[in-house]
């Protein structure tokens, strides 16, 4: 009897904002090991906004998933059966595994994770991608000092909630912007933020982020884009630090949207506006492994997954994204551990 893989497939390009019927679940037949490869059991399967952009067919970092294909994904999960001379059966594994419960592999892509006192799923948030980007994003393009006010935009989730902290551990003072009063709450309760505030409840934005940042803002990480990105510029400090990570206000859109030119505050405050790609920092990986790993086991950073059930409701999780309904790390659980 053969043996059946389950996937998540592309099954139309989304117009707009995604439904859950631009996506198919199918089943598949596991093909034989040749020499070389290993199978990989799915155990969680990480859903992220940078997605959303790989599901339309143009140009950009990354090519798009194809239609009929597996929508691609970080996932971890444990070798099953191995012909491959570096990976042996047990292994914990995490990588490019995308939306499906087996994968056939080589090993491109994918890595070992040993995730110390912290669950595997670790592996794909704070000890993961997620966590890379964050000190990447800060660290490298941002560099904060004591001292400087660090704004974080979307800042619940997996890499913002983890800037934010990361930040602090710098001794900076740190204002997170957020969709929700729990969100809020989690920030300034929980991680330890100085101050955040409810982007939808609040009605100007410039205001608000005047009253928490009293001193002017000298770092803005932004995960977001759009009305509140534009409001940060106006208060900027000299030699003011953006790192561009996300733009989540703008993935849905069907047409550009014409916003505030605030470019000139750049040079009024001699400020830099810098975009990143975490892979661009991968001959770093491991020194910042070894500081996030640190950091977590001291209890100087936290963080919180939201764990769903089942490989099939992938699509619906993923677009709760776009609704701000998580707050951390948003993961899909496809088989037990």
């Amino acid at each position: 009897m053969s043996r059946i893989n389950r996937q998540i497939t592309l099954a139309a390009r989304p117009v707009g904002r995604p439904q859950e019927s631009d996506f198919a679940l199918v089943e598949t037949p596991i093909p034989e090991l040749e020499e070389g490869q290993f199978l990989i059991h799915t155990t969680y399967l990480s859903v992220d906004p940078y997605m959303r952009g790989r599901m339309n067919d143009r140009k950009s970092y990354a090519e798009p998933v194809k239609l009929g294909d597996v929508m691609v994904g970080e996932a971890v999960g444990k070798v099953v059966e191995s012909k491959h001379p570096k990976f042996d059966v047990g292994d914990i594994v995490a990588g490019s595994i995308g939306w499906q419960e087996y994968c056939v592999t080589d090993g491109t892509d994918i890595r070992k994770v040993r995730t110390g006192n912290q669950p595997v799923s670790a592996a794909l948030g704070v000890l993961g991608m997620p966590g890379l980007t964050a000190y990447f994003g800060l660290l490298e393009i941002a560099d904060p000092a004591a001292g400087e006010t660090v704004v974080v935009s979307g800042a619940a989730g997996a890499v913002g909630s983890t800037v934010g902290q990361i930040a602090k551990i710098r001794g900076c003072r740190v204002v997170g912007i957020a969709g929700t009063d729990e969100k809020v709450a989690y920030l300034t309760d929980e991680l330890g933020f100085d101050a955040a505030f409810n982007y939808k409840t609040t009605k100007d934005y410039v205001a608000k982020l005047a009253e928490l940042c009293p001193e002017g803002i000298d770092v803005y990480f932004d995960n977001v884009g759009g009305p509140i990105t534009d409001a940060v510029f106006p208060l900027l400090n000299k030699h003011a630090r953006v790192s561009v990570c996300g733009q989540i206000s703008q993935y849905n859109a069907t047409k550009l949207e014409q916003g505030p030119r605030l470019l000139w505050k750049l040079i009024e405050k001699q400020a830099r506006v810098e975009g990143f790609l975490v892979f661009q920092f991968i001959d770093k990986f491991r020194t910042a492994m070894v500081d996030l790993a640190h950091w977590v086991e001291e209890g100087q950073l936290k963080y919180r997954e939201n764990i769903e059930e089942g490989l099939e409701n992938a699509p619906k999780i993923f677009l709760g994204l776009f609704d701000g309904e998580n707050i951390g790390k948003q993961l899909v659980r496809v088989s037990p551990e």
